[in-house]
C-alpha cells in the first residue's frame, strides 16, 4: 500500500481513507477531515463535541506550586553553605585518593594523606564558617529578638540619624521659603 493510500489518495470524491489509522492518535496526527477509526468521517460537530467532552472534564495541573516551609537562608549564609559543601566534597574525594593509593602501594599515598588532613582541616573550617555567618547575620538584622540584640540598637541609632537629617532638611527649607538665601539670623 502506497503512501497516497494511506493518506487518502482523493479527499474532493468523498473516498474514504484507505489504511491504518493509529486509534491513539490525536486531532493533529489526524489531517483534515480524515476518517475517524470507527469508519466515520471527522467533521466539524464530533470534534466540537469531543472539546466539549474535554472542558467538561475536571481541569487537573502538572503541578501544585506549596508555600515554602522555611524561609530562604540570607545570601552570605548560603554561600558560606556553598563554600563549605565544596570544601568536603573534596575533602572527601581526596580521602577516598589516598586510601585507594595506599593499597595499590603507590607513591602518591603519602602526599594526598597529608592533603587530605589539611583538606579536613578546611573543610571543619567551613562547617564553622557557616554557623558563625548565621549567627552574625541574625544578631545583625535582628532575627533574634532578645533584648541583647545588637540589631535592635542599631535600627534605634539609623532612626535617630534619619530624623536628625530630616529635621535639618526641614529648616534650610523654611529658611529658603522667607527669602533668607542661607542666612540664620537677618540684620
Amino acid at each position: 500500500m502506497g503512501t497516497a493510500e494511506r493518506r487518502g489518495a482523493s479527499r474532493a470524491g468523498g473516498a474514504q481513507v484507505t489504511g491504518h489509522q493509529v486509534v491513539d492518535a490525536t486531532d493533529r496526527d489526524r489531517p483534515e477531515g480524515a476518517a475517524e477509526p470507527g469508519g466515520q468521517e471527522t467533521g466539524v460537530p464530533t470534534r466540537e463535541a469531543r472539546l466539549g467532552a474535554r472542558e467538561r472534564q475536571y481541569y487537573r495541573p502538572l503541578w501544585v506550586e506549596e508555600p515554602a516551609r522555611r524561609r530562604r537562608l540570607p545570601d552570605p549564609v548560603r554561600t558560606a553553605a556553598v563554600r563549605a559543601v565544596l570544601l568536603i566534597a573534596v575533602t572527601l574525594i581526596q580521602a577516598m585518593v589516598a586510601f585507594l593509593c595506599t593499597m595499590a602501594g603507590s607513591w602518591l599515598a603519602f602526599p594526598m594523606v597529608i592533603s587530605s588532613v589539611v583538606s579536613t582541616i578546611a573543610a571543619t573550617w567551613g562547617a564553622l564558617d557557616v554557623w558563625v555567618t548565621r549567627q552574625v547575620w541574625n544578631q545583625r538584622n535582628g532575627v533574634v529578638s532578645v533584648p541583647s540584640s545588637t540589631a535592635r540598637a542599631l535600627r534605634r541609632e539609623r532612626r535617630r540619624t534619619r530624623r536628625q537629617e530630616r529635621a535639618a532638611e526641614r529648616g534650610q527649607e523654611r529658611i529658603r521659603r522667607r527669602g533668607g538665601a542661607g542666612q540664620l539670623s537677618h540684620p
